[in-house]
């Protein structure tokens, strides 16, 4: 994708400009007679770099069958050119046809990821889906069947999605974007603002000189990744915003190349060397740590 295609994606920031907060981007409302049907798709769960992109795609009910005469499949089954076509022609028809995206920027996943406990990416993943449905929702669109490319057990995921929106009849299905085109709709809508995102990217890092080399596709094992995060790894700063610092090939490069943190507490080693007495006899220990009865720093 050049830069001159990234530019006309509406849903990526677009160039120059800085991608430091997750966000959601809604095209405008159709006014198509409904009920409605909506698709649910990501792009991005796997890779190192870059963010994670959730999509859905709407459209009335009675326009199903003209749905399936546009083209659209899983998005990976896809040449770049005609993803970016396709987006185009979900942009076309604006009064049947609707989408959003949830881009959820590398710091948010790793921090998620990091907490304690845990926003695993199952659970990111999770609340980007409830919140775009909520979004279409809260548009004033009726949807009466969504379909949901599988995340984890189906049943399990049927069920909560259900729970969460009754009366909404689901469908989580493994290569759903294979076989409901509305599905494939979303599909196109999050691999294309994902790639814009992606190659767009600008660093925010002062001073920053990205490695002259591609980023590929930020799998962790695409050759190409591999070299980039080698050649701009810092030993004492680590990695870019764009790479998401809680993956495994993030941590295993940084154990191998980076420096050594040791981090000291001061406070907790000036207690240690004031109780280090504590060990021995009572006469070697501070008059108020023998009032107290204190002889570790468990006790204390």
């Amino acid at each position: 994708m050049s830069q001159d295609v990234t530019q006309t994606i509406p849903s990526a920031p677009g160039p120059s400009k800085l991608l430091t907060a997750s966000y959601t981007h809604h095209s405008p409302t159709p006014t198509g007679n409904g009920p409605y049907i909506l698709g649910v798709d990501e792009a991005g769960r796997g890779p190192v770099l870059g963010p994670l992109v959730y999509g859905v795609a709407y459209c009335p009910v009675s326009y199903k069958e003209q749905l399936d005469e546009l083209g659209f499949a899983d998005s990976k089954t896809l040449t770049p050119e005609i993803r970016s076509s396709l987006l185009e022609t979900l942009q076309s028809d604006p009064s049947n046809l609707g989408w959003s995206v949830r881009v959820i920027c590398p710091q948010d996943i790793s921090s998620g990821m990091l907490k304690r406990p845990p926003i695993n990416l199952n659970q990111q993943s999770q609340n980007a889906t409830v919140s775009l449905i909520k979004d279409v929702l809260d548009k004033g669109i009726q949807l009466t069947e969504v379909y949901v490319d599988a995340l984890g057990t189906t049943s399990k995921y049927e069920a909560y999605l259900s729970s969460k929106f009754p009366g909404i009849q689901f469908t989580v299905e493994s290569k759903a974007d294979n076989t409901y085109k509305i599905v494939g709709a979303a599909s196109v809508a999050a691999k294309v603002t994902r790639d814009a995102c992606l190659e767009g990217w600008t660093f925010e890092e002062e001073g920053y000189k990205a490695p002259d080399i591609e980023l590929g596709s930020g799998y962790p094992s695409d050759p190409k990744t591999q070299a980039w995060l080698k050649c701009c790894l810092d030993p004492t700063f680590g990695f870019p915003k764009v790479v998401r610092f809680s993956w495994t090939t993030v941590k295993v490069l940084l154990e191998k190349e980076g420096h050594e943190v040791k981090w000291i507490d001061d406070g907790q080693a000036s207690l240690r060397k004031a109780f280090e007495s504590a060990q021995g006899l009572d006469k070697d220990r501070c008059v108020l740590t023998k009032e107290l009865g204190i002889r570790n720093l468990t006790s204390l």
